[in-house]
């Protein structure tokens, strides 16, 4: 569909690797992402209510002047205040550039494809749907780390496949609650490891906390995973302390 509206838009492939229904972790994904893309229009869709309630949209953010266009489910939620937030945002149900008539299950094909052709061939937000209060725009419920002088109570709220896992923590909140520094011994709900710059610091087997390469902190077992070693599903505490 793309191809067939704006031909000369140049189309940049991010993933099809989100797992079905999971609007969190294509948050994630696409917040990570963006920051190394180009600026342009950002076309993302993981819609497990399609046909349902949720409205389509696109927005504009502050910065860059990007704009993304996708489900209002909270999927663009995180990238969008990544870039400052959201400055302009438009409803798309009722978008003459849809591709009619709309399926009621490929909303992919039928709406955001055809939408985010004419913004990339220079199409405004005003032409291709009504206006939306920015404040209306559904945001995406996140858990919050509980910091005391004792422990970190994180939570898990992504895994990649390798079973490692993201937590709702900044290196700060590590640092500055519990006062834990690199190469010291960490007990993650009970298990012994390390907190540790790389997976190459630590023996095989070996449980450890690091920061990724977005900067937030994860847990992982070198060459073994870390979800499956602490029985860890979404939203799941993990308890971090000093031994």
């Amino acid at each position: 569909m793309i191809a067939r509206i704006a031909p000369e838009a140049r189309v940049i492939d991010l993933t099809h690797g989100i797992p079905s229904f999971d609007v969190r972790l294509g948050a994630i994904t696409l917040q990570r992402a963006l920051p190394y893309s180009e600026p342009g229009v950002h076309l993302a869709v993981v819609d497990p209510e399609v046909g349902g309630r949720r409205r389509p949209i696109a927005i504009r953010v502050v910065e860059d002047d990007r704009l993304l266009v996708g489900p209002d489910n909270g999927l663009l939620w995180l990238a969008a205040q990544r870039f400052g937030g959201i400055v302009e945002a438009a409803d798309l149900t009722r978008s003459q550039y849809r591709l009619e008539p709309v399926s009621a299950t490929f909303h992919g094909r039928d709406i955001f494809a055809p939408i985010a052709a004419r913004l990339a061939a220079g199409l405004e937000l005003t032409d291709v749907g009504e206006p939306l209060d920015p404040d209306d725009v559904q945001p995406l419920a996140m858990p919050l780390a509980e910091v005391d002088a004792d422990e970190v109570v994180a939570h898990a709220i992504a895994f990649d496949h390798f079973g490692n896992v993201l937590l709702d923590l900044e290196h700060e909140e590590l640092t500055m609650g519990v006062g834990l520094r690199l190469g010291e011994q960490v007990e993650i709900n009970g298990e012994r490891g390390v907190y540790a710059t790389t997976f190459a610091d630590v023996d095989p087997g070996t449980l450890l906390l690091y920061q990724d390469a977005n900067r937030a902190m994860a847990v992982a077992v070198n060459r073994a995973s870390a979800r499956e070693r602490l029985g860890l599903n979404a939203d799941d505490d993990l308890r971090i302390r000093r031994p």
